[in-house]
């Protein structure tokens, strides 16, 4: 299969059973779901995947039977960041041997880090990756901003390209400036609103965590934008913002991103809501409120 990362790639939710086990039928739904979309790929484990929550074995377990799966219809990421450099390349190493296409690489979690400490860091994994890798600027889950000179480092070492989920306007155009016109090399937004503004830019997608549960919409949002048909994006992105005030916006949680997305996907029965712990399900009640929120949407022509 020809690589080529462009488009609307959903960070995809972890189907969980009750007992906190891999739900293989709901997983299966699920990528059906966002391959008859028209999705570009498919990104596992990243944090609206509740990586950091899951067990390695179930993690293993997920890239295997989503690889075997998707069966090279589209490309599959996998999110390989972990606090400790062998851990990520143990999960790099079986990404590449379940058949993966790509590995995402954050900084390391837990302990804050300073540039230099990233760019050896990047100098020591990288040479040693079996699969292309993506990187990943997360501040808010790595204690750490990606500066320009580590990302036109991690560039230099080969990397595809780099999605940014910092949720800056002004951090997302410094990326898109240096690195959207130079050839083989990505930029993505992590933030599903600023998909406009990115594509204008030289941009090339968005992985997106509410095309989980509206998989088509999105890709129709990324078509107008190469389009530049400006009522169309005008009509979706007024959709797109409703989910951060509605879906994205249920309850006090830091979580309610994560869980407003899985919930959404369950009410459309695709797969349940069960959370990794320390997180949960939402309540009855916020439940409810995310299953008019959804209804409300499809009216308006989501899908």
């Amino acid at each position: 299969m020809h690589l080529e990362l462009k488009g609307i790639i959903p960070p995809m939710v972890t189907p969980l059973t009750k007992d906190k086990k891999l739900d293989d039928q709901g997983l299966q739904r699920l990528i059906e779901h966002l391959i008859s979309g028209g999705v570009n790929g498919i990104f596992l484990l990243g944090s609206n995947g509740e990586a950091p929550s899951l067990s390695y074995g179930l993690r293993k377990e997920l890239v295997v039977k989503a690889c075997r799966h998707v069966d090279k219809r589209v490309p599959v990421l996998v999110g390989i960041t972990d606090a400790s450099l062998e851990a990520c390349l143990e999960m790099a190493n079986h990404a590449k041997t379940s058949g993966a296409d790509v590995v995402v690489v954050a900084p390391p979690y837990y302990f804050p880090i300073t540039e230099a400490e990233m760019l050896d860091y990047l100098n020591i994994l990288v040479p040693q990756l079996p699969l292309p890798f993506l990187l990943y600027n997360i501040p808010s889950c790595t204690k750490m901003q990606l500066s320009v000179k580590i990302v036109e480092r991690a560039r230099k070492l080969g990397a595809l390209g780099i999605k940014d989920s910092s949720g800056d306007i002004a951090v997302l155009h410094t990326f898109l400036e240096t690195f959207a016109h130079l050839p083989q090399f990505v930029v993505f937004t992590g933030t599903e609103a600023f998909l406009p503004e990115t594509m204008a830019n030289g941009g090339h997608g968005a992985i997106a965590g509410g095309a989980n549960f509206f998989p088509a919409m999105f890709v129709q949002f990324y078509e107008a934008c190469i389009a530049g048909d400006k009522a169309k994006i005008i009509d979706i992105g007024t959709m797109v913002n409703q989910l951060y005030h509605t879906v994205y916006s249920v309850g006090k949680y830091g979580s309610r991103y994560t869980m407003g997305i899985k919930c959404a996907v369950s009410i459309l029965g695709i797969c349940g809501d069960e959370m990794a712990p320390p997180f949960k399900k939402f309540s009855p009640r916020d439940r409810k409120r995310i299953k008019d929120l959804i209804n409300g949407l499809k009216k308006k022509g989501a899908n």
